[in-house]
């Protein structure tokens, strides 16, 4: 079948899943306002960290006003990025997650830059969506911190967005990403880095505005315990610490004593505090201001600080996956629950189809077990749109894949599953596979015809999957065998099947039954 290659819109490739247990794990955060890498050791469960590096390239600031990033700011990330890749040679792909946040979801030629980044690393990078980034912050919080006994909430104000958590032990409950961050609101509110109170209320009004969105639900859910992660979250609790107004935490007394200090300068470059970087102060009155917000909307009058956040919720995510705790798995089970899916049809659709990779796999290159597991979740979820209405319900359930928020996916994953779930029924969509990475199309086009043939083999929805029957593909040909005289007593399957041969044949590929 001839597959277009227009470049995807996010050229990300699969990540390998399954972590090599002897080998260092490295995590890597393209945040708006810093880049960060940690390097660490899975033992027992735990994690040792062997390295930390992170450096100030603001890339929030080098998107102009089409939102694209200067040739400028593009120069700073590599650069960067030229820095962390010796830390990566010798560890195996598998182990290593290279993450995009605010700053390259809002750029429009990410996909320029993407590429460049990717050959320097010799690894992929997942763009992820603000909630996903929730996640895993938390994730990497949870780890970090000992066990309240009760909910928290979790902010992490970051360079483009501000993240909020309420969560209890490692299951994060409610999750939000807001368009709020220190160097956003600081070119924003802070023309030429000039500091006065007119300028610091401004920011303070804008960031209660965005919070009034969240703040209801988050209250009525309660927390017992507010904690903070990244860089503005430690920048205050440090300077609170060094002026004797706390003890490593932020106390809304604290908070306005800092504010009320740093409104004493005229601008950013004046700041100069004993331990406190440039690059942090060329953004602390923006972040303070979002602070600011946070404590006043939230009635807060402490915040701990956590080490831990998304570089370590990266980490721990592949420990996760690797014990068999892949969010994924409780997101796809989640789904089934909320669209009230046919689970005995999604398990019999699930195991005909695997029956049927089990067959070509080799011949038809889908080894990897991350194949193998879209195929799985596909036929799992193929039917939930059948929850909003018969009619064209493939599609309606490629829509709630494409476009919801999915604890564990990446975009570019939950493109390719909703392409399968699109692909199931009916005429096949060679648009929506030709969305996808070039290179993954032919492997989704091979899936989509496994997911097909599983559909129709079950359509008559039987008690046990249909598992009687021997499949032989070669080049675009794909051969189906029955037992002897079995397919004469299904008259249903026949004018199924003849219907599919029609609709393969119009892509270029041939179906033939016995």
């Amino acid at each position: 079948m001839p597959l277009s290659h227009e470049p995807s819109e996010q050229p990300e490739q699969e990540a390998p899943q399954g972590i090599l247990e002897d080998a260092p794990l490295a995590a890597i955060d393209l945040g708006s306002n810093s880049f960060h890498m940690v390097l660490a050791r899975a033992v027992q469960g735990e994690l040792r960290v062997l390295e930390r590096l992170g450096e100030k390239v603001q890339l929030a600031a080098g998107l102009d006003e089409h939102h694209c990033l200067t040739p400028e700011a593009q120069e700073r990330a590599l650069a960067c990025l030229q820095r962390f890749a010796p830390f990566l040679k010798g560890i195996p792909n598998s182990n290593i997650r290279i993450v995009g946040t605010n700053a390259l979801r809002a750029a429009h030629n990410s996909h320029e830059f993407l590429p460049q980044a990717e050959a320097i690393l010799g690894q992929s990078i997942e763009i992820i969506a603000g909630r996903e980034e929730a996640r895993l912050i938390y994730l990497g919080v949870s780890h970090t911190l000992a066990d309240n006994g009760g909910q928290r909430l979790v902010v992490d104000i970051g360079g483009g967005s501000t993240e909020f958590i309420i969560g209890a032990k490692f299951d994060p409950i409610e999750l939000e990403s807001l368009h709020m961050g220190c160097v956003s609101y600081m070119q924003r509110f802070f023309p030429d880095q000039q500091i006065n109170a007119k300028n610091f209320e401004r920011a303070v009004v804008a960031a209660q505005s965005e919070l009034l969105n969240i703040a209801k639900p988050f209250k009525k859910l309660g927390w017992q315990q507010a904690v903070g992660a990244s860089g503005t979250i430690k920048a205050a609790a440090q300077l609170l610490l060094q002026q004797g107004w706390g003890d490593g935490s932020i106390t809304a007394d604290g908070l306005a004593k800092l504010t009320k200090l740093i409104l004493k300068y005229k601008h950013v470059k004046d700041l100069d505090f004993g331990g406190l970087k440039p690059e942090r102060a060329a953004v602390l009155p923006a972040g303070l201001a979002i602070l600011q917000a946070v404590f006043v909307t939230f009635d807060l009058q402490q915040m701990f600080y956590s080490e831990g956040a998304l570089r370590e919720g990266l980490l721990y995510d592949q420990i996760g996956r690797n014990n068999h705790e892949d969010v994924r798995e409780r997101t796809v089970a989640a789904l089934m629950e909320r669209y009230t899916i046919d689970k005995l049809q999604a398990a019999n659709v699930e195991a005909t189809a695997e029956f049927a990779l089990q067959q070509v796999r080799e011949v038809w290159g889908l080894t990897p077990t991350h194949l193998q597991q879209k195929l799985r979740w596909a036929a799992r979820l193929h039917e939930m749109g059948l929850a909003i209405a018969h009619s064209q319900f493939h599609k309606h359930g490629a829509y709630l894949l494409q476009y919801s928020d999915l604890a564990g996916f990446t975009k570019p994953q939950q493109a390719s599953l909703a392409a399968l779930v699109r692909g199931h029924r009916r005429k096949f969509p060679l648009s929506d596979f030709r969305q996808l990475n070039p290179g993954l199309q032919p492997q989704y086009t091979r899936l989509a015809i496994l997911l097909r043939l599983a559909v129709l083999l079950n359509h008559s929805r039987p008690e046990a999957p249909i598992r009687n029957f021997r499949l032989k593909v070669q080049a675009e040909q794909i051969i189906l065998e029955f037992p002897p005289e079995w397919l004469a007593d299904q008259p249903l399957l026949q004018a199924d099947l003849a219907q599919e041969a029609e609709y393969l044949t119009a892509v270029g590929w041939q179906l033939s039954y016995q």
